[in-house]
């Protein structure tokens, strides 16, 4: 691809740019396989999963400067599983006493998620030529990723910080994956066929796919290391929200009082952090995150199902048999 112009560079989103790469990865590249990406050019598979150019530069450089804090907080998801809700549940667990009035002040009213909670691979190590300093942070530090366990810094895997995992139904995560991808596209590209899509995501060919080995490499360390990792299924925290907060919270550290539960509080973060309250939000019905995408592009249904709208038998019959033969037998079932 030839270089951008700086002002080419300024039309075109963070997230769609891939001509300034580092040494290292320009290297790389012709090395690995390559596939036809969903928004961006192209995928490039990177020990056993599929990342679009840019993340592969930001992968490689999380892994070389990201340095973890005991302290550190980690939320993991696989794309368009839930993220957005749990960095905005989480967020709000944890700044709890210090933005007690939820229903004026709270920062979740102003801002979107992905700002107050940002990606290691998307918001801080996107740029080639500038490491952040993490260092000023207030503690805990809460981060998110999309990253695959065996990618993640081994500073991650070494410290105590706690991981947190959401996954969902790879159904409802392939019709919103589908739904957001074309969504977030190149206005001049084509829509993604429905049929291809599918195909691709059967074979793994995803962002940071295939989905089942992502999920699966986090499920075997929440097993192992139940201490360190949390695993949490999207459909049963639909059905019991602040069940799974006050558990979210034990394992965090930062568990609720019975007089804060008495007095409502688990309540009000959970209404606060609702799709229905967050979708109708002004904040999050313009504007746009850091890396280019527009805020209302990441609330369209929130539910559990909708691939009922868009899949056929035949792609519901395929689809679970893939993820029988891959998750089953490890226990791991939706």
């Amino acid at each position: 691809m030839a270089k951008l112009s700086d002002h080419e560079s300024s039309l075109v989103p963070k997230y769609l740019q891939e001509d300034d790469l580092s040494q290292e990865c320009k290297e790389l590249i012709p090395t690995l396989p390559l596939e036809k990406g969903w928004i961006s050019t192209n995928f490039h598979q990177y020990q056993g999963f599929w990342i679009s150019t840019m993340f592969l530069q930001a992968t490689l450089s999380c892994q070389k400067h990201f340095q973890a804090l005991d302290t550190d907080i980690l939320l993991v998801t696989t794309p368009k599983s839930g993220t957005t809700w749990l960095k905005a549940l989480t967020f709000a667990l944890l700044n709890r006493n210090k933005y007690p009035n939820i229903h004026n002040n709270h920062p979740l009213l102003t801002t979107n998620p992905h700002v107050l909670v940002p990606f290691l691979e998307v918001d801080i190590y996107y740029d080639k030529d500038f490491v952040p300093d993490l260092k000023t942070l207030s503690l805990p530090r809460l981060f998110s990723t999309h990253i695959p366990y065996v990618l993640l810094p081994n500073s991650i895997k070494e410290s105590s910080c706690k991981v947190v995992y959401l996954c969902r139904d790879p159904k409802d995560t392939f019709a919103s994956l589908w739904h957001f991808s074309n969504k977030v596209r190149p206005q001049c590209s084509e829509p993604l066929p429905l049929e291809e899509s599918f195909e691709k995501f059967c074979r793994g060919v995803c962002l940071f796919g295939p989905f089942w080995e992502h999920v699966l490499e986090y499920w075997k360390e929440s097993l192992e290391k139940p201490e360190k990792v949390m695993f949490l299924k999207y459909e049963e925290m639909k059905v019991k929200p602040n069940f799974y907060l006050k558990k979210l919270a034990e394992f965090l550290g930062y568990p609720f009082s019975k007089e804060e539960e008495s007095e409502g509080v688990v309540d009000a973060i959970v209404n606060l952090c609702s799709f229905e309250k967050l979708s109708n939000l002004e904040v999050n019905k313009t504007g746009k995150v850091g890396f280019g995408v527009e805020n209302k592009d990441y609330f369209r249904r929130g539910q559990v199902g909708d691939w009922k709208n868009l899949l056929t038998v035949e792609m519901v019959e395929q689809l679970n048999t893939i993820v029988e033969e891959k998750l089953g037998k490890h226990g791991l079932n939706f």
